[in-house]
């Protein structure tokens, strides 16, 4: 017996004028936060070449490109959340913007205070608050999930970076 299956067809999303509009508005928020950051802290890469880095760490130009990438994914994530119609949205965009705001603060704190070790415990603050966001985001959106978790694997390498430089400067 001969079994036709066929290939189901590609549907695009048919994104109308209010979803782009949304989708711009959350990348810009997202990306928003990366540029308020820069701005708040300046030199952040001069110093950054000044400085100790342990194995691993890379030249200072991969850290706005890998931010922009991160930034753009995490504005899309929350844009798909936000154009769910999943119970807990409102909790799950709350997560976000926490762990934004938290995001914010950090380099201020590394680069700006030098206060290596309290920055490195807020760090691990924000790997919390991004890994409760993304369970958050999984309960509603799978792919929202997905699309924040190069962000959580960033920020655990950037700690990683942060510890080392911290104990190098003790």
């Amino acid at each position: 017996m001969k079994r036709n299956f066929k290939k189901p067809a590609f549907t695009k999303p048919d994104l109308g004028k209010k979803d782009i509009k949304s989708l711009v508005v959350s990348v810009a928020v997202s990306l928003g936060a990366g540029i308020l950051s820069a701005l708040l802290t300046g030199g952040s890469m001069r110093q950054y070449a000044d400085m100790y880095k342990p194995p691993l760490a890379p030249p200072g130009w991969v850290f706005p490109v890998v931010w922009t990438i991160l930034y753009i994914l995490m504005g899309i994530a929350s844009w798909m959340i936000f154009e769910s119609q999943g119970a807990d949205k409102r909790l799950a965009l709350s997560l976000y913007g926490n762990q934004l705001l938290l995001n914010i603060v950090w380099p201020l704190l590394f680069f700006e205070l030098e206060m290596y070790f309290f920055a490195f415990a807020w760090l691990l603050l924000l790997w919390l608050m991004i890994y409760l966001t993304i369970r958050q985001f999984a309960l509603i959106r799978r792919k929202a999930a997905q699309l924040m978790l190069p962000y959580l694997a960033w920020v655990t390498f950037a700690a990683y970076l942060n510890l080392a430089i911290a104990i190098h400067y003790l």
